[in-house]
């Protein structure tokens, strides 16, 4: 007994193995099973089920992890796919926003054939979230000079005030000491749009010297007048938010709502002089003289 307890695993096993061989031999040869190899079928048929599931379940897990991996590669590929094309998509939407800023300053600059006017970019601003102070990519190469109009789609921007070769200097109406000679659109009535800087801080700028007896009212259209030497008359300012009477009780102010955007700028429409060209002055010919040769007489000298 102490035998068959200490070998008992390996003696099952070993009659496993001659009940496998037994059957393997007669295999074919019956059609009808005998008594042992029922009973073996009775013992094998579960544990044939037991590892036929076992070996499922470990096949479907192997493919679920399988089938894991590939869609967690598929999913970065998508996302990087994804990616892309948001970034083209960024890409593509902005040069629409560029193509339809140009398009709206190829209207305006039809509005000012009788002046020079040329496109450009800001390419740097001073610190703050309005531009007040800015830096424009096109210079004296372009023909820009200081006191150039500025504009955007909707309005005026303001004004060149200093140019390098291939830069130049901008200020705009909420710049503090800016100064643009103004009328309302509807009544006609004078006033100069100043910047002021408690006033700049909310994209606002102000509009003084306007008669008491003006007919201004709240929601006027400010346009640039004919009375200034810079800006051409007629450019759109924006619109009056505000509307009240002087200390002196001689003039009124506005507070101005300006259409442009100042926190937002980007494409600019510059509007100048045109420029005169130099015409090359041809200098005259010089007149040609006729040489007449005398004939030589006597023999000629010979160097000894």
């Amino acid at each position: 007994m102490d035998f068959f307890e200490e070998h008992k695993k390996q003696i099952m096993l070993a009659i496993t193995a001659i009940l496998l061989v037994v059957i393997l031999i007669t295999y074919g040869k019956k059609k009808n099973a005998t008594i042992i190899e029922s009973a073996l079928g009775f013992v094998l048929t579960p544990v044939q089920e037991l590892t036929t599931d076992i070996g499922n379940w470990v096949g479907s897990k192997i493919d679920w992890i399988r089938d894991k991996d590939n869609l967690a590669t598929e999913n970065e590929q998508l996302k990087e796919q994804i990616a892309l094309l948001e970034t083209e998509n960024k890409r593509l939407r902005r040069y629409g926003i560029e193509n339809q800023r140009l398009s709206e300053l190829l209207k305006i600059s039809q509005k000012y054939a009788n002046y020079h006017t040329v496109g450009t970019k800001i390419i740097a601003k001073d610190p703050g979230n309005w531009y007040d102070i800015f830096l424009i990519d096109k210079g004296k190469q372009d023909h820009l000079e200081a006191n150039m109009v500025l504009t955007a789609s909707n309005g005026l921007v303001g004004k060149i005030i200093e140019t390098g070769e291939t830069y130049s200097k901008a200020q705009s109406i909420l710049d503090s000491r800016s100064s643009v000679p103004a009328m309302s659109l509807r009544t006609e009535d004078l006033g100069v749009v100043k910047g002021e800087y408690s006033l700049m801080n909310h994209g606002l700028c102000r509009m003084e010297y306007i008669d008491s007896e003006a007919e201004i009212i709240e929601g006027d259209e400010i346009v640039t007048s004919n009375l200034s030497d810079v800006y051409p008359s007629g450019i759109t300012i924006g619109r009056v938010k505000e509307i009240k009477t002087e200390a002196n009780g001689l003039t009124k102010y506005a507070i101005i709502e300006p259409y442009v955007d100042f926190k937002h700028l980007d494409t600019l429409l510059v509007i100048g002089d045109i420029p005169e060209v130099e015409t090359p002055v041809e200098t005259p010919a010089e007149p040609q003289t006729e040489t007449t040769t005398e004939p030589q007489t006597g023999t000629p000298e010979v160097e000894q």
